[in-house]
């Protein structure tokens, strides 16, 4: 969930030392989607493994949630499957419009754009495969996460699977907070703040123009984001009738973040 309010730690400082320039949004809203979108263009994280997992599974369509401007999309559509990307944010969605505009034929013709809610959708077609990726499950409440099994167990057809990333604090002994240069697909250079206490069942990352110009207003993103453990979503799924068939690390040895892709296959 976005919160527009201070954050702590280092993003917090940085904002307080911007003072009336700073304009604090959302990742996903009109400001933050273009920084989002060029972080997320110039890092190749996850995509290989899943549309690896694509490639090798079940037969038919992909259902890529929280598609945002087709990260995942773009290379689904790739493998010659016919994809449909939903989204709740309009101005991500526009992004993802815009590159299939440039697209071949062949590919925009595969694709099903549709503005929604992954807790609660409803598109009355299966899908051999449904992916969430980039953690973006830590973005649902408990509520939402029920919500959203329930119509990911509704949409897989039979021997379908859902891949979803999660993302855990790797070591308790890890430092609180981090912060991180990071370059954009466009060259632009970013601070990225990363307050994540041991324990906590939120982390707050706070995104800002590394060299700002010296007037005007200055896009920070804010974001508050829930936090929960691989076991605990493998107990969620498995209420919600859908049973962990593998698990694939994404991550190395001492990262601060241990990010793992679990697929789950429907089992009622």
């Amino acid at each position: 969930m976005t919160v527009l309010t201070l954050p702590p730690g280092l993003g917090g400082e940085r904002v307080t030392a911007l003072g009336d320039r700073a304009r604090l949004c959302g990742l996903y809203d009109t400001l933050g989607s273009p920084v989002y979108d060029d972080l997320a263009a110039a890092d190749g994280f996850e995509i290989g493994d899943i549309v690896a997992a694509v490639r090798t599974g079940t037969e038919g369509p992909v259902l890529d949630l929280a598609a945002g401007a087709g990260r995942f999309t773009l290379p689904l559509l790739a493998t010659g499957r016919e994809v449909t990307a939903l989204d709740l944010s309009a101005d991500m969605l526009d992004l993802l419009k815009a590159r299939l505009a440039s697209a071949p034929r062949s590919m925009r013709e595969r694709c099903t754009v549709v503005q929604g809610d992954m807790a609660a959708f409803d598109l009355r077609r299966g899908f051999g495969h449904i992916v969430l990726g980039t953690t973006s499950l830590s973005l649902l409440d408990a509520e939402g996460r029920a919500g959203l099994y329930r119509a990911v167990a509704a949409h897989l057809v039979p021997g379908g699977q859902f891949l979803v990333s999660v993302m855990e604090r790797a070591d308790d002994e890890a430092p609180t907070e981090v912060h991180s240069r990071v370059r954009g697909a466009s060259g632009t250079a970013y601070d990225l703040y990363e307050y994540w206490p041991a324990g906590a069942d939120h982390r707050y990352v706070t995104i800002a123009p590394a060299e700002p110009d010296a007037d005007g207003p200055v896009t920070v993103c804010v974001d508050e984001v829930g936090t929960m453990s691989i076991a605990a979503i493998e107990a969620e799924l498995a209420e919600a009738g859908l049973t962990v068939a593998g698990r694939r690390p994404l991550t190395g040895m001492g990262d601060r973040h241990r990010v793992t892709l679990l697929k789950a296959v429907a089992t009622r």
